[in-house]
Protein backbone atom coordinates (compact mmCIF):
# COMPACT_ATOMS: atom_id res chain seq x y z
CA UNK A 1 0.00 0.00 0.00
CA UNK A 2 1.20 3.53 -0.51
CA UNK A 3 -0.39 6.50 0.67
CA UNK A 4 -0.91 9.50 -2.21
CA UNK A 5 -3.26 11.62 -1.31
CA UNK A 6 -5.70 13.53 0.18
CA UNK A 7 -9.19 15.04 -0.53
CA UNK A 8 -10.86 17.82 0.44
CA UNK A 9 -14.39 18.43 -0.05
CA UNK A 10 -15.33 22.03 -1.00
CA UNK A 11 -18.57 23.86 -1.99
CA UNK A 12 -15.87 26.49 -3.61
CA UNK A 13 -13.35 24.30 -5.87
CA UNK A 14 -12.02 27.41 -7.57
CA UNK A 15 -11.20 29.48 -4.12
CA UNK A 16 -9.96 26.70 -2.16
CA UNK A 17 -7.46 25.26 -5.41
CA UNK A 18 -6.04 29.12 -5.29
CA UNK A 19 -5.40 29.27 -1.36
CA UNK A 20 -3.67 25.97 -2.20
CA UNK A 21 -1.77 27.65 -4.71
CA UNK A 22 -0.50 30.74 -2.82
CA UNK A 23 0.39 28.82 -0.02
CA UNK A 24 2.23 26.54 -1.80
CA UNK A 25 3.39 27.65 -4.48
CA UNK A 26 2.46 24.69 -6.33
CA UNK A 27 0.14 25.39 -9.70
CA UNK A 28 -2.79 22.68 -9.78
CA UNK A 29 -3.74 20.59 -12.08
CA UNK A 30 -7.28 20.64 -13.06
CA UNK A 31 -9.24 17.55 -14.09
CA UNK A 32 -12.65 19.07 -14.70
CA UNK A 33 -14.61 22.16 -12.63
CA UNK A 34 -14.97 19.98 -9.95
CA UNK A 35 -11.63 18.46 -9.31
CA UNK A 36 -8.11 19.59 -9.19
CA UNK A 37 -4.86 18.17 -7.77
CA UNK A 38 -2.21 20.16 -5.99
CA UNK A 39 1.31 17.39 -6.37
CA UNK A 40 4.14 17.91 -4.26
CA UNK A 41 6.97 15.53 -4.52
CA UNK A 42 5.53 13.44 -0.99
CA UNK A 43 1.94 13.82 -2.12
CA UNK A 44 -1.07 15.35 -3.45
CA UNK A 45 -3.61 17.33 -2.17
CA UNK A 46 -6.90 17.06 -4.04
CA UNK A 47 -9.79 19.55 -3.54
CA UNK A 48 -13.19 18.31 -5.25
CA UNK A 49 -16.38 19.32 -5.11
CA UNK A 50 -19.57 18.57 -3.86
CA UNK A 51 -20.88 17.12 -6.52
CA UNK A 52 -18.59 14.85 -6.82
CA UNK A 53 -19.63 12.86 -3.43
CA UNK A 54 -22.73 11.06 -4.81
CA UNK A 55 -20.20 9.25 -7.02
CA UNK A 56 -18.46 7.93 -3.91
CA UNK A 57 -22.09 7.68 -1.81
CA UNK A 58 -24.49 10.47 -1.30
CA UNK A 59 -23.74 12.28 2.08
CA UNK A 60 -20.32 10.57 3.01
CA UNK A 61 -18.29 13.87 2.96
CA UNK A 62 -19.84 17.13 4.12
CA UNK A 63 -17.97 20.63 3.00
CA UNK A 64 -16.27 22.74 5.75
CA UNK A 65 -16.76 20.32 8.49
CA UNK A 66 -13.49 18.54 9.43
CA UNK A 67 -12.27 19.17 13.17
CA UNK A 68 -9.59 16.29 12.99
CA UNK A 69 -7.14 16.18 10.30
CA UNK A 70 -3.73 18.45 10.31
CA UNK A 71 -2.99 18.73 6.61
CA UNK A 72 1.10 19.25 6.93
CA UNK A 73 3.68 20.86 4.32
CA UNK A 74 7.07 20.75 5.08
CA UNK A 75 9.10 24.20 4.13
CA UNK A 76 12.54 24.88 4.18
CA UNK A 77 11.88 27.77 5.90
CA UNK A 78 8.71 28.18 8.09
CA UNK A 79 10.02 31.54 9.32
CA UNK A 80 10.00 32.76 5.68
CA UNK A 81 6.88 31.25 4.87
CA UNK A 82 5.09 32.62 7.77
CA UNK A 83 6.64 36.50 6.52
CA UNK A 84 4.99 35.46 2.89
CA UNK A 85 1.74 34.44 4.17
CA UNK A 86 1.33 37.50 7.04
CA UNK A 87 -1.56 40.00 5.19
CA UNK A 88 -2.43 36.79 2.85
CA UNK A 89 -3.60 34.46 6.09
CA UNK A 90 -5.35 37.18 8.39
CA UNK A 91 -5.84 34.91 11.45
CA UNK A 92 -2.96 32.08 12.38
CA UNK A 93 -3.95 29.76 15.02
CA UNK A 94 -0.26 29.28 16.30
CA UNK A 95 2.46 31.78 14.72
CA UNK A 96 6.02 29.66 14.26
CA UNK A 97 7.01 27.70 17.41
CA UNK A 98 9.11 25.02 17.84
CA UNK A 99 7.31 21.63 19.13
CA UNK A 100 8.42 19.22 21.40
CA UNK A 101 9.62 16.49 18.71
CA UNK A 102 11.81 18.90 16.88
CA UNK A 103 9.54 20.55 13.94
CA UNK A 104 9.09 24.17 13.60
CA UNK A 105 5.19 24.83 12.71
CA UNK A 106 3.08 27.49 11.66
CA UNK A 107 -0.91 26.46 12.09
CA UNK A 108 -3.61 28.53 10.47
CA UNK A 109 -6.95 28.15 8.66
CA UNK A 110 -7.86 27.52 5.24
CA UNK A 111 -11.12 28.86 3.95
CA UNK A 112 -12.87 25.97 4.53
CA UNK A 113 -11.99 25.95 8.02
CA UNK A 114 -9.47 22.88 7.53
CA UNK A 115 -6.10 23.34 9.62
CA UNK A 116 -3.05 23.53 7.99
CA UNK A 117 0.42 23.13 9.29
CA UNK A 118 3.38 24.38 7.61
CA UNK A 119 6.90 22.95 9.66
CA UNK A 120 10.63 22.88 9.20
CA UNK A 121 12.31 20.11 10.91
CA UNK A 122 15.19 22.06 13.46
CA UNK A 123 16.73 19.61 15.46
CA UNK A 124 19.16 17.17 14.32
CA UNK A 125 16.47 14.37 15.15
CA UNK A 126 13.98 15.65 12.91
CA UNK A 127 16.13 16.62 10.52
CA UNK A 128 17.56 13.26 10.19
CA UNK A 129 13.66 12.07 10.13
CA UNK A 130 13.29 13.67 7.41
CA UNK A 131 17.41 13.14 5.70
CA UNK A 132 17.80 16.40 5.21
CA UNK A 133 21.52 17.53 6.19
Amino acid sequence: MNFVSIRIITGDVAGLVAFYERVTGVQATWANEDFAEVVTPGATLAIGSTRTVPLFAEGSARPADNHTVITEFLVDDVDRAYAELTGYITTFVNEPTTMPWGNRSLLFRDPDGNLVNLFTPVTPAAREKFALA
